[in-house]
């Protein structure tokens, strides 16, 4: 019988692989396509791809499922610690960087689940108008730039694992050979795109208006004016839900019973 701190780490896996596969898509999209400024934003146009395909509402619930194992996961690593960052202050900043993803993740999840249920593909103004509902809430600047310099934090950490491939620590001597390199441009990109949105919510919080957020789509569309460097973080995008497939047969997972977890 297996135990449900088994059917978190496979539901892990199984986010991994997911979030591979909206990555890979992701890349692809935006190399191939030319700029939606009406519709773009990321994951929902990964979502909408999967939407339109033969038994696309069986995967999307799958995505969603696997999302939200994955965000519970990199929730449980924020709160618990599971993954034994500690609670100096890299291992704080680590576990802003998990809860960050989490956030993401999340919504990630929400999204393909509201897609898979018949829900139209949500335009990208939708991150805009998530952002104007916290800015009404008391403190809701404060919440946003919070959530700003999180995500901020979030790609420094990616940025920094892109150039000491420190999340090789977390990955089986068995994992193909090139799975550092492919780790490395991955983390790359992703610390550029996750930057993007962080400094467009801290933007958000100092205006106090919605309309400076950007979307996981809307940030990669911010860089398509810059030639060379848009199509390397687009490929780069690409090889880093590569190195998440790999990731979800090769990532070493602690146990995530409660007899693990520590406050």
């Amino acid at each position: 019988m297996v135990d449900k701190s088994e059917k978190v780490v496979w539901l892990a896996r199984l986010g991994f692989a997911v979030r591979g596969l909206v990555y890979m898509l992701l890349g692809y999209l935006a190399l191939t396509t030319a700029r939606r400024d009406n519709v773009d934003d990321g994951a929902g146009d990964v979502f909408a791809f999967v939407a339109a395909i033969p038994g696309g509402t069986i995967v999307l619930f799958a995505a969603a499922a696997g999302l939200a194992g994955y965000a519970l996961y990199r929730l449980s690593a924020a709160v618990f610690d599971i993954e034994r960052r500690g609670s100096g202050f890299k291992g704080i900043a680590h576990r802003i960087g998990y809860f960050a993803s989490a956030i993401i993740h999340f919504a990630m999840a929400w999204t393909a689940a509201r897609m898979a249920s018949g829900a139209r593909k949500v335009a990208d103004d939708r991150s805009s108008a998530v952002a104007g509902n916290v800015l009404d809430l008391p403190l809701g600047p404060t919440l946003l730039a919070v959530s700003g310099l999180a995500l901020i934090a979030a790609a420094l950490l990616q940025a920094k694992s892109s150039v000491t491939a420190g999340f090789m620590k977390s990955v089986s001597s068995a994992a193909p050979a090139a799975t550092c390199w492919i780790g490395r441009a991955g983390h790359a990109a992703r610390a550029v795109v996750f930057a993007l949105i962080g400094w467009s919510l801290l933007r958000s919080a100092r205006s106090e208006s919605g309309g400076e957020v950007l979307s996981l789509g809307g940030a990669i569309n911010d860089l398509r004016d810059m030639g060379a460097a848009f199509s390397l973080v687009a490929a780069g995008l690409v090889l880093f839900g590569l190195f998440s497939l790999i990731l979800a047969r090769y990532r070493v997972i602690p146990d995530p019973s409660p007899r693990r977890l520590k406050f």
